[in-house]
């Protein structure tokens, strides 16, 4: 049987608190069209810092919770730089020599690199380095979705256990981008560099990809950043 997808959508300019977004937001339904043209059902949000409009599509969506899947790179990265388990973005893990279907996971590499290729290995090492208990203490004090990092500390971003909507992702990165979180101002400024995708004259976009399924073996698709 076919799986059904849901592709989920947020690039941010910059955010206010996430407790704001709904009740601003303006509905745009004319982005329906994107989604029904690669037959997907999502959620675009959107925050302009020039004027403070949020622009949401799929407000049902918008305040669901997900598995962040690869987008938890972000936090992962910022808890790993901000307790030393990362000394810094050229701190190479070496591969286990264990053979992966992504063939650009199967070698040694650094963070930033690991960070661009979506290494789930590389980060599930940082993880297991972190430890459950200091995990989740920064988890609490970032107040990361539903700040729920039972089971195995290496996969509890990948199995539905931790959750995020796209609205609380808005309020993370709209945090990361103006210096916002309870981490120092070196880490997230790391995080952000590594999160920078595209530069040239016209514009910086910045931002990470998430890819998996939810209970019902939905695709879950993510973009988060900003522009």
């Amino acid at each position: 049987m076919k799986r059904s997808n849901t592709f989920l959508f947020i690039i941010s300019c910059s955010l206010l608190l996430v407790s704001c977004t709904v009740n601003k937001a303006r509905t745009d339904n004319s982005l329906k069209k994107y989604f029904d043209e690669n037959n997907v059902n999502g959620c675009f949000t959107l925050l302009n810092n020039a004027d403070g409009e949020i622009t949401v599509y799929n407000m049902a969506l918008d305040t669901q919770r997900f598995s962040p899947a690869s987008t938890f790179k972000i936090v992962n990265s910022l808890i790993g730089l901000q307790t030393g388990r990362i000394t810094d973005e050229k701190m190479v893990i070496k591969w286990d020599g264990v053979k992966r279907p992504v063939e650009t996971w199967n070698k040694d590499m650094d963070m930033t690199e690991a960070f661009k290729v979506s290494c789930v290995p590389y980060y599930q090492e940082v993880a297991r380095r972190i430890g459950k208990d200091t995990m989740q203490r920064w988890v609490d004090s970032i107040g990361y979705g539903n700040k729920n990092i039972s089971g195995p500390i290496d996969s509890f971003w990948l199995n539905n256990v931790l959750k995020i909507s796209p609205d609380e992702q808005l309020g993370l990165v709209k945090k990361l981008y103006f210096d916002q979180l309870p981490c120092r101002k070196s880490v997230q400024q790391a995080v952000r560099d590594v999160m920078l995708q595209e530069d040239n004259t016209a514009y910086k976009l910045s931002y990470k990809t998430g890819w998996g399924a939810d209970e019902k073996n939905n695709d879950i698709g993510w973009v988060t950043g900003w522009i």
